[in-house]
């Protein structure tokens, strides 16, 4: 990797460098908690839940413990552990029973919206298999700042008044998460007592403390009051799963994601489509690169949206999405000249906060959790202040589709870690917010390596864009002269007043140095000692 020499007379970032230690977070308190974890002798997997923790109460738009995660796990010499940590839909749920209310697809501000969370399941679990730490250490930090107060940041604070009107038709959203009926400013104190001693149950009782009574039954009882399936023994029973990561290369760089649910492996095509094509020969923010990113993206997520869902219910494999065979004929369908009007691909086969963290010992965690859409479903529990994800809202009701709603289904996932490999090792690990996008943010960043030879900083930083039905939007970032010759090349053009995403990355450097970027959209960073 080349490294680049930024503009200092320009706003902008150093890339962090450490030699012990690092976190990257999209919060300082959470980067910070995470660090202290690491200090104390805590391995990288207990900072990232310490961290996760902590943004679970600081940033309780973007992620919280009524929400999903997944991980990926490395350590020196070993293959990588995933876990899967998303909840399914209640067994009770049919595309029948919602068809019956008059629905036709699964609103995001439905209860039917609201899965089972599986995050403190996963949490659990992944302490258990590589923490040195339970429950109760490493959530100290987060019961801190819910019950004593913490501040609003300013990135928090532009994206809560958005939302304020939803959480106040909620009783426990707008208890706990408005001030007399409005959205916090920068600067405000926000405490989160009902979080905060929920949180503790968590610490003194381990994940039972979540899935089984006092919490398990103001959840059931806040959904059963909106007409919600979800029971007691949907979520007495819920288990996340270990998962195997699907590895693909770009140009000899490994890329590792998890397998479906989650839209990981849509990346892996981008990338693959991307291949097909001399993309270093163009500049980074050039018309023509942008031009192909948006069209391998409508590509992958055509695929994405036919044929991902629950592993179980997918008529397509994984091997057969990401085949390079496949993805030459993908490529075939590109113009690089124009925007092709309809980009339907052929079936294969036919031959969402994130935090990035590196310990002593090379462990690498690559963590995601969230809860959807800003602040989940918007419903929450009154008593206990859990805010539900609306993940269920992913699923549809068409009959055979792969991720049409069913009894104890999991619904297909936009979140998504990442690393990467070279000769077998973990070489860096990584993740891009920003709910779809994601998996377009992650292609994003390894060309901007791979191709420009980007720092992890410079690559999070960088303009992105994204399609969103027959638009196209970019950040205002992008050249004029860009934006001008792609709505020349019949790209309907949104120049979008909010950040796309967020992002973060430790590199391994070959020097033993870590090297870590943390996005400028948010209000975060990269820390190391």
């Amino acid at each position: 990797m080349t490294h680049q020499t930024r503009d200092f007379h320009k706003p902008g970032r150093s890339p962090a460098y450490a030699t012990e230690a690092m976190a990257a977070t999209s919060h300082p308190l959470a980067t910070a908690a995470a660090i202290d974890i690491l200090r104390d002798g805590g391995t990288a997997a207990d900072a990232a839940i310490a961290a996760v923790g902590v943004m679970a109460v600081v940033e309780p738009h973007m992620t919280g413990i009524g929400g999903d995660c997944f991980t990926l796990i490395s350590k020196p010499g070993q293959p990588i552990w995933g876990y899967n940590g998303s909840g399914r839909a209640a067994r009770a749920a049919t595309a029948d029973r919602l068809r019956s209310e008059g629905l036709k697809s699964v609103p995001t501000d439905s209860v039917h919206a609201v899965t089972v969370p599986g995050a403190i399941e996963a949490w659990e679990t992944i302490l258990k298999a590589h923490g040195r730490f339970d429950l109760g250490r490493v959530l100290q930090h987060a019961i801190r700042y819910a019950k004593g107060g913490w501040p609003v940041t300013p990135r928090v604070a532009f994206d809560w008044p958005t939302d304020a009107a939803a959480l106040a038709k909620d009783a426990g959203a707008s208890r706990h998460y408005l001030l007399n009926g409005r959205a916090p400013t920068a600067g405000e104190r926000m405490t989160s007592a009902a979080l905060g001693a929920t949180l503790e149950e968590i610490a003194a009782k381990g994940a039972k403390g979540f899935y089984e009574g006092r919490v398990a039954a103001d959840i059931v009882a806040t959904l059963k009051a909106k007409g919600g399936l979800l029971t007691l023994e949907d979520l007495a029973s819920h288990r996340g799963t270990v998962e195997t990561p699907v590895i693909g290369d770009y140009k000899g760089t490994g890329v590792a994601e998890l397998p479906p649910n989650g839209q990981g492996i849509t990346a892996l095509i981008i990338l693959n489509i991307l291949e097909q094509f001399d993309v270093r020969s163009m500049d980074p923010t050039s018309p023509e690169r942008l031009h192909l990113g948006i069209e391998a993206a409508r590509l992958a997520y055509s695929l994405r949206d036919s044929h991902v869902g629950d592993p179980a219910a997918m008529k397509v494999t994984v091997a057969q999405l990401v085949s390079k065979d496949f993805a030459r004929t993908l490529a075939g369908m590109i113009d690089p000249g124009k925007r092709t009007a309809r980009l339907i691909p052929p079936p294969p086969g036919t031959n969402t906060i994130y935090c990035s963290i590196v310990d002593r010992d090379r462990m690498a965690v690559s963590f995601i959790n969230s809860l959807f859409h800003h602040f989940g479903s918007k419903i929450c529990t009154p008593e206990t202040g859990v805010l539900l994800q609306n993940r269920g809202s992913s699923f549809n009701l068409e009959d055979g589709h792969p991720n049409c709603i069913g009894p104890g289904k999991r619904p297909m996932h936009t979140i998504i870690p990442a690393m990467t490999l070279e000769k077998g090792e973990v070489t860096s690990t990584f993740g891009v917010m920003g709910g779809s996008y994601q998996s377009s943010g992650h292609a994003h960043v390894i060309c901007n390596m791979v191709d420009y030879g980007m720092d992890p900083q410079a690559a999070i930083d960088s303009p992105r864009a994204f399609f969103e039905g027959e638009k196209t939007t970019v950040e205002p970032t992008w050249p004029a002269a860009t934006i001008e010759k792609v709505r020349a090349m019949g790209h309907d053009v949104d120049v979008t007043v909010k950040p796309i995403g967020g992002g973060q990355m430790i590199r391994i450097d070959p020097t033993g140095f870590l090297v870590g970027g943390s996005d400028a959209r948010k209000d975060g960073l990269a820390l190391g000692y």
